[in-house]
């Protein structure tokens, strides 16, 4: 029993110091003063109404309560959790607009900034059109800056549409104030680009950033922006509570109307040849198809414990010669130089390939509307958190979206396991699942923490969790600079150096 209560102990402080470090980094960041936004719900409603589609009750609260933030005078930072498809991007968009369409303090005339920052030039510049199509009604600009070039909305030439321009003519708009939303990859936060009045920073698929360069982007200017930062990958609550301590969290649970269904199916070995079938009959049609496979090479057959599973590689070629031969085949993986993963992907969006074989390297929020069919390999391989993302890449068009989950396992577990992907209603389901099932370490990328297991395994516990938080917010309300608690100082200093929260 002793052993139990020093666990309990050990496990509250590993989660502690973690929370203290979150809440002491939100604290400096809301001591900051930002720009005062005072937009009411009925002022953005009329954008709302350009969505293609009916917003969700969801998608409303979220603008509501970022909207909120915005009254205050300091800076909002917020998580913005949902579901591929549950319409982040929108809600992102409503909040650029409510900045565009208010002015800096005092003044009657200039633009107030937004910055969106993707993790990859494919992403960034799907948003760009995005956004094109939702702000083209406006007399505003909108710019992208990527490692391969920049682009400015509306061209003097042709106000429908884009046109290439030079760095410094576009760092110069950009400094001036001249142009409202800006869009980019890693390139935005170089020193050298810098805003006049940036009110609003997005970052989409938070985890992929750095907290650093997060930070960067946020400590651009004397006044501190919004931060929402966005992410499909659900993540259960303790572990958002943990991870992001220092993020105010909103869910999208719900999807906009006329989203049609994935339809799942388990594949057992048994099953694959009509399951090829199936997928002959969509590529008749038209549509494109994603085969995503666990190894980039065949495994070395003379190494003992090497994985027995589908490569690309091997997989692409056997397809092309005895299954799909008239069919155009693509491959693409971690190896890749950036530049080629682009190449490949952009031949697939525009149909230039039919199946794309992959890793699971396939971008999250990437948008192949023509893209109806997911095939996954030893799929018992993937986390249930992984395998949800994974067939969330077909999840993007109007057609019907099949996933094909292969598994050579005849294991009851493994089988039971995959069985979840069909019954759960979202991906914060599954997420749940996988931490009870794989624990904390394999979901959040934890391992390279630092943690031990014993904090692994305190993750878990939302008690244990919400009182760590609970105690951490009160010694940072009344002494953020921990001059009661020299040790605590200490110790965090040392941590800092420690755990690395990327």
């Amino acid at each position: 029993s002793d052993a139990e209560v020093a666990r309990k102990r050990f496990a509250f402080e590993e989660i502690f110091f973690i929370q203290l470090e979150k809440q002491r980094t939100k604290y400096l960041f809301q001591v900051q003063s930002a720009f005062s936004i005072d937009k009411k719900m009925d002022e953005v409603e009329k954008f709302i109404k350009r969505f293609p589609f009916e917003a969700t009750r969801a998608q409303r609260n979220a603008v509501e309560v970022s909207l909120e933030d915005f009254r205050r005078g300091h800076p909002m930072s917020r998580l913005l959790e949902g579901d591929v498809g549950s319409g982040k991007t929108a809600v992102a968009a409503t909040l650029a607009y409510a900045i565009t369409t208010s002015k800096p303090k005092g003044q009657s005339f200039g633009t107030l900034q937004t910055a969106i920052m993707a993790p990859t030039e494919i992403l960034a510049k799907q948003h760009f059109d995005s956004f094109i199509k939702l702000f083209r009604h406006m007399p505003i600009s909108i710019a992208l800056i990527t490692g391969s070039g920049y682009k400015k909305f509306p061209s003097k030439v042709n106000p429908e549409s884009s046109t290439d321009i030079s760095r410094p003519q576009l760092k110069k708009w950009v400094a001036n104030g001249e142009i409202a939303i800006v869009i980019g990859t890693h390139a935005l936060i170089q020193k050298s680009v810098s805003f006049k009045h940036l009110a609003l920073a997005v970052i989409d698929e938070q985890h992929r950033f750095g907290t650093k360069q997060r930070q960067a982007l946020v400590n651009k200017d004397k006044i501190a922006p919004h931060l929402l930062s966005m992410t499909a990958t659900p993540i259960p609550r303790t572990l958002a509570l943990t991870l992001y301590g220092d993020l105010d969290l909103t869910l999208l649970d719900e999807m906009p109307e006329g989203r049609k269904k994935i339809i799942t199916e388990i594949v057992l070995p048994s099953k694959r040849k009509e399951t090829y079938e199936k997928i002959r009959e969509e590529l008749v049609k038209g549509r494109q198809a994603y085969i995503i496979c666990p190894r980039i090479d065949e495994p070395d057959p003379d190494k003992e414990f090497a994985v027995q599973a589908k490569s690309v590689k091997e997989e692409a070629k056997r397809l092309k010669k005895s299954i799909f031969p008239e069919y155009e085949i693509g491959i693409m993986h971690s190896k890749m130089s950036t530049d080629e993963k682009e190449r490949v992907m952009n031949e697939f969006k525009e149909g230039r390939l039919d199946i794309l074989v992959s890793t699971s390297v396939v971008e999250v929020g990437v948008n192949v509307e023509n893209a109806s069919v997911i095939v996954i390999e030893g799929a018992e391989r993937f986390g249930l958190s992984q395998l949800h993302q994974l067939r969330g890449r077909v999840l993007r068009g109007t057609h019907q979206p099949y996933a094909y989950v292969f598994t050579d396992s005849t294991s009851q577990t493994s089988i039971e396991r995959l069985k979840a992907l069909k019954t759960a209603k979202n991906g914060f389901e599954l997420a749940e699942h996988d931490l009870r099932q794989r624990g904390a370490g394999e979901l959040g990328g934890l391992k390279q923490w630092g943690i031990s297991d014993i904090g692994m395994e305190a993750i878990k516990n939302l008690k244990m969790v919400e009182a760590a938080r609970t105690e951490a917010v009160k010694i940072i309300e009344t002494d953020p600079e921990l001059k009661k608690y020299p040790k605590l100082s200490k110790r965090l200093e040392s941590s800092e150096q420690k755990i690395h929260f990327e």
